[in-house]
């Protein structure tokens, strides 16, 4: 299979798409890489640079599949520059699956976001359940979803909300929850938790980057929304967990980060997909790759400090 992976550099890029070249595929990691290429050269990888909005740069000959996985990532991010993270998360999407049509392609996997629930008080929030988006970012995630499918009848759509993600990657995160507080625990003796109270979904780079694969193996009978978690943990637990780890000392300050959501993923399970890894893999992840020397806590890895540094995002 020809496999387009936008993002195909990015955390979870980076960990996907060595996985389907060593199940035979042929792909093209199309990225913007702002935040640079960790992708080794190998036999059946096309490396291409270059921005979804620019459409036209966008290769699609010959390709069956499209993991789209490229988008301004996170709340934080998005609220640097709300046109950009518009133009790249919904009307780039939008662009890339009309083109995708186009061209005769067979199935489109979106990168969405479990976070597109908002606030929810219900113990199971499973996909029937409305969407309250907050942010810029969640709401280009909610929208994404809309127009994908708008056109279901064309194209096999498998929309993937995931959970945060949690674990090594060679193009490293440490602006999401476990990472955060793993690093901060092994660089300062300190995890810094704000609130603590809020619980979120969680679920491992090897898992995430399987389901993708899973999806890819199954017919337009299992097109849909799915949700992509499978620990639902307060930040305080995962502290308590990174400092059984590390021995770390817990210091709590107050926050003004409402969100707190659980995800039912038993959808997802149902179509036989069964995870593998956990938070605690995830934690133990990090410290590995920091004891080996192959993780320092460095700018480049918080999307937000490299964000500021665009000419787009400058004020």
């Amino acid at each position: 299979m020809r496999i387009l992976v936008t993002g195909g550099c990015g955390y979870i890029g980076s960990i996907l798409v060595p996985k389907l070249l060593g199940l035979g595929h042929e792909v093209i990691a199309f990225d913007i890489q702002w935040f640079g290429n960790y992708l080794a050269d190998q036999p059946n990888l096309t490396v291409v640079q270059g921005d979804i909005r620019d459409i036209d740069s966008v290769p699609m000959e010959g390709v069956n599949a499209i993991i789209h996985l490229a988008n301004v990532a996170n709340d934080p991010c998005g609220d640097l520059n709300s046109k950009l993270v518009w133009e790249v998360n919904a009307l780039g999407t939008m662009q890339l699956l009309e083109k995708a049509i186009e061209n005769g392609v067979e199935k489109f996997l979106l990168a969405s976001s479990g976070s597109v629930y908002g606030i929810k008080d219900e113990d199971q929030v499973t996909e029937e359940l409305s969407l309250v988006p907050i942010s810029d970012y969640n709401k280009t995630k909610m929208i994404s979803e809309r127009v994908l499918l708008s056109y279901k009848d064309k194209i096999d759509i498998f929309s993937i909300r995931p959970a945060t993600v949690c674990g090594y990657s060679p193009r490293m995160r440490l602006d999401v929850a476990v990472n955060l507080l793993t690093m901060q625990a092994l660089t300062k003796g300190e995890i810094t938790v704000l609130g603590g109270n809020q619980t979120r979904p969680n679920v491992h780079i090897q898992d995430i980057t399987d389901i993708f694969i899973h999806f890819l193996g199954k017919g337009g009978e299992f097109a849909g929304i799915y949700n992509a978690g499978f620990e639902n943990i307060s930040i305080m637990d995962i502290a308590e967990m990174v400092k059984e780890q590390i021995g770390a000392e817990i210091i709590v300050k107050p926050s003004n980060d409402p969100r707190s959501y659980r995800l039912n993923s038993d959808k997802l399970l149902a179509t036989g997909f069964s995870p593998k890894h956990s938070v605690l893999d995830g934690i133990k992840d990090v410290v590995a790759a920091y004891n080996d020397k192959k993780l320092f806590d460095e700018e480049r890895y918080y999307n937000i400090k490299t964000m500021k540094t665009l000419d787009i995002c400058k004020n």
